[in-house]
């Protein structure tokens, strides 16, 4: 965890599916509190999910809200 203004942030985790499946891996993003707040499509590799995140990482910090309803 980061703290930022004395809060902290969230982190991510890195998972694996127990099922048989050619894209097992994912990732979920938690809030401080433990919370899972986002959880990411299947990725065929590790490498896959960690560059996934990597992009949340450097694309994700808005306050953009786009309503499509």
């Amino acid at each position: 965890n980061h703290e930022i203004d004395g809060g902290y942030m969230g982190y991510f985790e890195i998972r694996k599916s127990d099922k048989n499946t050619q894209q097992p891996y994912y990732f979920v993003l938690k809030a401080p509190n433990n919370q899972i707040i986002a959880h990411s499509e299947m990725y065929s590799s590790k490498q896959a999910a960690e560059n996934g995140i990597a992009s949340v990482q450097a694309n994700g910090c808005t306050t953009d809200i786009r309503d499509k309803t």
